[in-house]
């Protein structure tokens, strides 16, 4: 018989365990290894069983444990101990209390964190990246609020059938089992979020409270009586339903996530956010939240919109359009011809969204794009990402050379004590005197190589244990009351090279290219010599057949009798998962098709752990690839079709197994050790550590994006926002006039045979039409001049006014130097200049010479 209904009964702790209850309700034990043991010592065998969930560990502990706790005074002391040490945490200045002009509070939207394994609420890099950023800003103390929502049923749970076809569950997860709180008015009651949608209906929702540290996390929850049935289901699955349900779920997060953090500002009497930061297009609905906020208090739309872009930054993780979200352009009217965002208009929102550029469909409204016109500063997350989408964006910036767009760059890293594997971390504690294993010096003598090689090995015996469990209880559910078979026991060898791949699956990243010459790979598998073992795991998206059917492929293959314990398909990937596949690996596979993979994480983590990356360069791997940290794979762009590509690249990958990784892995000397492979891991680990860091990565956020945001925010809105309007006023002037602006002559001289010292002397006749000297900036661009007169790399130098009589244009004048030899070539353009304006391109309106 099923339950109709099931919540979580809370335990009472005796009063001695208070302590232990402080630490389960902060979200530092998913990442702070000293409370972690202090769980797991509680009752090893149960923690686990539950996922490493301190909330549900506590609610299964049969009570006479915990009395028994209770009164083991070095167990509470213990707890009191670490209680110390998160208050120290929580309220001692850190990195961030060191700087100047920093903003008093960041808030940062998601539509997935990715925190623990205990709470599901994330479906891959997206949110596991998220869940990294919150947690090295506890660490940094960058004062982060974190908005996101709640799914009742996370992304699913993942299992292979017989036939090796995923199948998909939604096991409903009880909040009330999870280590957050409700939001809660001065008067007890809950504070509710409320959006008009159409038909005089509402929407709303309840807000939970998660302590990440020192960073705050509010996520949104639908599934409240006040809603009919239909709309209880909002927030039911993440990435579930179809358009109109995603639609609700992206308003939900934008516009009710505002509306959570105003609540909670207020209630809570702590400042509110200076910048906002929209990981991803899902909340660009924020933007227009903020805007309605600014026309209540007397801006005009155009106004608040300068407002709400300084302090705004988006970031872009998709290099393919099929990754972003795109609605039905009727359907964003018939939301927003509401009185869902007052005082903005559905013809306000829908030109924020449009795709009025070529290759465009005007019937549809972008995310991506919203979120670029909402926000004064873009990145993609990481450097060839950047490249890639000013490319993918550059229609939004019409005459600007690619390099010119305004999205920059940051590299994603990942949260290292999370990551890194508590031997490596104990291994740097004993011999280098540090749990902080990317502050080692990885070189150092005091780490022998035999001790690396016993780490190493220990993290690989590791996952050959996890993944014969796992795959014993996957064949248990599969074939209940059948025993399963003697291999499973004898999967995977932890003295074999193992490769790990674990990736979403979509049919980019390629999970079965290892598979275009079985026969090829089944003798890597089985060299009698020289063997490899393959560890694998990734879902694909439910509605994604092609996705499916590349796992089915794949499980089909590692199903055969002869390879089948040198090969292993793990279901349902997750953080419970990864921390055991990434430190258990020897090698880390990544072959995605170039540039499809805008970072690719995965490796990262793995290569915190001393395990060395096989991969395209694509991604992080495109701009940290050495020569010794791992192995490049050769991408084939010259091929004829992909099927050819296909092929030469899983050629070359078979290559590198076999002529290069085997050799150099098996090659041991007398004391059985690995020597060169050894100063591989020794590189790896002392080279990426620091820079793969998500530590690394917050700080460039706040450097580079967040405070300036706050300085652009702080600037745009002192006077009473008297900047904004002049803004607002003086772009539409800059706009009804660009048409007639044009560079009607460039006149240079002063070299007659060029040779390098020399300078050119250049003059441009710059036609303004309504605009004054001041509204423009006029540079001379010049670099080598290639076939067909284009040039590359492109310098700038700005022209000063020389001239300018009422009516006739206006004349600039500079120099260049020539500091090169060989082609050289220039031209001068003319484009908005505003001290209020972060780029060049910003208005997206250029006139070049002819």
């Amino acid at each position: 018989m099923k339950a109709i209904r099931r919540f979580t009964v809370r335990t009472v702790l005796p009063p001695e365990l208070t302590a232990v209850e402080t630490l389960a309700a902060n979200l530092r034990w998913s990442w702070h290894e000293p409370t972690r043991q202090l769980f797991a010592s509680i009752d090893p065998q149960r923690w686990d069983e539950l996922d490493h969930d301190p909330v549900a560990l506590l609610g299964a502990v049969d009570p006479a444990r915990l009395d028994e706790l209770a009164h083991d005074r070095v167990f509470v002391d213990r707890a009191e101990a670490l209680v110390a040490d998160l208050t120290d945490y929580l309220e001692q200045p850190r990195w961030y209390q060191g700087l100047a002009d920093a903003p008093e509070r960041i808030a940062y939207f998601s539509p997935e964190f990715g925190i623990a394994s205990a709470i599901p609420q994330y479906s891959g890099g997206l949110g596991i990246l998220a869940g990294d950023h919150l947690k090295s800003a506890s660490d940094l103390g960058v004062p982060l609020i974190g908005v996101g929502l709640f799914y009742r049923a996370g992304y699913f749970r993942q299992a292979i059938d017989r036939d090796g076809w995923q199948r998909e569950s939604y096991p409903l997860i009880d909040p009330d089992g999870l280590p957050m709180t409700v939001l809660r008015e001065h008067d007890g009651s809950a504070v509710r979020i409320t959006l008009a949608i159409p038909g005089g209906n509402a929407l709303h929702a309840r807000v939970w409270q998660m302590h990440v540290g020192r960073v705050v996390l509010l996520l949104l929850d639908t599934d409240i009586p006040e809603n009919t049935d239909a709309l209880r289901g909002v927030t039911d699955r993440l990435y579930g339903g179809g358009g109109e349900h995603r639609l609700l779920q992206e308003l939900l997060l934008g516009i009710g996530g505002v509306r959570a953090i105003k609540r909670y500002t207020e209630l809570s009497g702590t400042a509110a956010p200076e910048v906002f930061h929209t990981n991803e297009g899902h909340a660009g609905f924020l933007g227009l939240e903020r805007i309605s906020d600014l026309v209540a208090e007397g801006l005009a739309f155009s106004e608040a919109l300068q407002v709400v872009r300084a302090a705004t930054l988006f970031t872009t993780h998709t290099p393919v359009p099929a990754g972003i979200d795109r609605f039905e352009v009727s359907l964003i009217e018939r939301y927003l011809d509401t009185d869902l965002l007052p005082g903005v208009t559905a013809a306000d929102v829908l030109a924020l969204g449009a795709e009025d550029y070529e290759g465009g469909d005007p019937g549809m409204f972008n995310m991506a794009v919203m979120g670029l016109r909402l926000a004064q500063r873009a990145n993609g997350v990481s450097q060839l990402h950047g490249e890639v989408s000013r490319g993918m964006f550059g229609e939004l910036w019409p005459g600007f050379e690619a390099a010119d767009v305004p999205i920059t760059s940051v590299t994603n890293g990942v949260h290292a004590p999370t990551w890194t594997d508590p031997r490596m971390s104990a291994l740097a504690k004993e011999k280098l005197g540090t749990w902080q294993t990317s502050e080692c010096d990885w070189r150092s003598e005091a780490v022998t190589d035999s001790d690396l090689w016993t780490v190493r090995r220990e993290m690989r015996e590791q996952l050959v244990h996890d993944a014969r469990r796992r795959m014993a209880a996957a064949w248990a559910e599969e074939n209940p009351g059948v025993a399963a078979p003697p291999w499973v026991d004898q999967l995977l060898d932890p003295d074999i090279l193992t490769i790990g791949f674990a990736r979403r699956v979509p049919t980019y990243k390629r999970l079965t290219l290892m598979l275009s010459d079985p026969e090829r790979l089944r003798a890597l598998l089985t060299d009698p010599e020289r063997p490899v073992q393959l560890v694998i795991a990734g879902k694909s998206h439910p509605a994604d057949d092609s996705g499916k059917a590349l796992i089915q492929q794949l499980v089909r293959f590692a199903a055969d009798t002869d390879v089948r314990r040198r090969i292993v398909f793990l279901p349902d990937y997750d953080i419970g998962m990864a921390r055991l596949l990434y430190p258990g690996t020897d090698i880390w596979l990544n072959n995605p098709l170039r540039p499809f993979e805008a970072c690719g994480t995965s490796g990262m983590k793995a290569a915190l752990n001393g395990s060395l990356n096989l991969s395209i360069l694509d991604g992080w791997w495109n701009e940290y690839y050495d020569g010794e940290n791992g192995w490049a794979i050769p991408t084939a762009d010259a091929a004829g079709d992909a099927a050819e590509r296909d092929t030469l690249e899983a050629e070359a990958l078979y290559d590198l197994i076999e002529h290069q990784i085997a050799p150099r892995f098996y090659d041991r000397d007398a004391e059985g050790l690995p020597r060169r492979w050894l100063q591989s891991i020794r590189h790896t680990l002392a080279t990426l550590s620091p820079e793969l860091s998500a530590d690394r990565m917050v700080r460039e956020y706040v450097e580079r994006l967040y405070v300036p945001a706050a300085q652009a925010g702080r600037a745009i809105t002192v006077d009473d926002r008297r900047p904004a309007r002049d803004l607002a006023a003086w772009k539409a002037r800059v706009a009804a006039e660009w048409q007639h602006v044009a560079v009607t002559h460039v006149e240079s001289g002063g070299v007659q045979s060029p040779q390098v010292g020399d300078e050119l002397k250049v003059r441009a006749h710059v036609q303004l039409a309504g605009l004054s000297p001041d509204d423009v900036l006029v540079e001379v661009a010049f670099g080598r001049a290639l076939g067909g007169d284009e040039l590359s790399d492109v310098r700038r130098q700005p022209l000063e006014l020389s001239s300018h009589e009422l009516g006739q244009p206006a004349a600039f004048t500079g120099t260049v130097p020539l500091a090169r030899s060989g082609s050289f070539g220039y031209n001068v353009r003319v484009t908005p200049r505003h001290a209020l304006l972060n780029s060049p391109a910003e208005l997206g309106l250029v006139a070049v010479a002819q």
